[in-house]
């Protein structure tokens, strides 16, 4: 299976997420730009939902045994070419021509968070799946485009909070604060909503 394909429902463009845990490393990123570019030549699509196909999870951000196994050869460089690469992904999420939405079925970590943070609307499944900030236990630092673009999804207080604390946010708490349109029953549901909503 593709670790990443996407289907149409009328106008909406279904992207989903087919690896497992969907970590980030070069061979998802140039996947999601494909699957990206495909979508822009499809006049009729107007919006788009990403979604995963795993029941645990949705994304959980950054492949960390590829990028450890970069450290240890000192091949920054590759690295961060990469890094470059990958924002595209976000970039284009951010700013494309008709509203992203994010179909959160599962656990959403770190650059799976961010990931969902680029789209412009959330709905998350309540049965199963929690959003978590854990690079205060990895010793990692977000980038200063990071902490302004989950700005504009939460209140700051609770993006500190998450940031500072590493702690797991359930759809409902996340409802509460705006995070997400809606905390669906389940998988199926979060999808449907979000088509719908598409």
């Amino acid at each position: 299976m593709d670790i990443v394909n996407w289907t149409k429902d009328e106008t909406v463009a279904i992207v989903t997420m087919n690896n497992g845990e969907n970590r980030h490393n070069p061979t998802w990123t140039k996947r999601m730009l494909q699957v990206f570019d495909d979508i822009m030549a499809d006049s009729e699509v107007k919006s788009l939902v990403l979604t995963s196909s795993d029941d645990k999870f949705w994304n959980l951000g950054i492949d960390t045994d590829w990028m450890t196994g970069l450290l240890e050869k000192n091949d920054v460089q590759t690295l961060s070419d990469w890094f470059y690469e990958n924002n595209r992904v976000f970039r284009f999420l951010l700013m494309c021509p008709f509203p992203s939405i994010a179909a959160i079925t599962g656990h959403a970590f770190g650059n799976g968070i961010m990931l969902a943070g680029a789209c412009d609307f959330r709905f998350m499944r309540s049965d199963k799946g929690f959003l978590c900030l854990p690079e205060i236990d990895l010793g990692i630092q977000l980038t200063p485009s990071m902490i302004e673009w989950m700005k504009r999804i939460m209140p700051y207080h609770l993006f500190i909070r998450m940031k500072w604390s590493g702690e797991r946010m359930p759809a409902a708490e996340l409802e509460k604060h705006n995070v997400i349109l809606k905390a669906c029953p389940d998988a199926e549901e979060t999808v449907k909503a979000a088509v719908e909503f598409g």
